[in-house]
């Protein structure tokens, strides 16, 4: 059964192009990798919460967007050894992120519906 990982960031609004050109490249690695598809939505009606949100939990700033997006892989097991091979990978070397990765969060989900 196919695996999703999930991401949520916040990224500064004129960091819109280099986040995509830094998505597109890190979609080639995963792709190579075996992912059956990348999507990337940059944030156009996030509503702010009280209690929960997006922009809360990304501590989202009044210039940032929230960047939302899913990698799809076949399997958790391509999945693992995917991550495995980008952390040894030297092109995925610590490099100047187009957003602050201490804010983004991310998951790795069993799908239980797809319709």
């Amino acid at each position: 059964m196919a695996y999703i990982d999930g991401f949520v960031a916040p990224v500064p609004t004129e960091n819109r192009a280099s986040y995509i050109a830094h998505a597109e490249e890190a979609a080639k690695l995963f792709r190579e990798y075996g992912a059956l598809e990348i999507v990337e939505c940059w944030g156009d009606d996030v509503p702010e919460g009280e209690t929960t949100s997006f922009s809360l939990a990304t501590k989202r700033q009044d210039d940032e967007a929230v960047v939302f997006s899913w990698i799809k892989w076949p399997d958790k097991e391509t999945r693992d050894a995917a991550w495995q091979k980008m952390m040894d990978d030297p092109s995925m070397m610590p490099q100047d992120m187009p957003f602050d990765g201490k804010r983004m969060f991310w998951g790795g989900f069993e799908p239980v519906l797809e319709a």
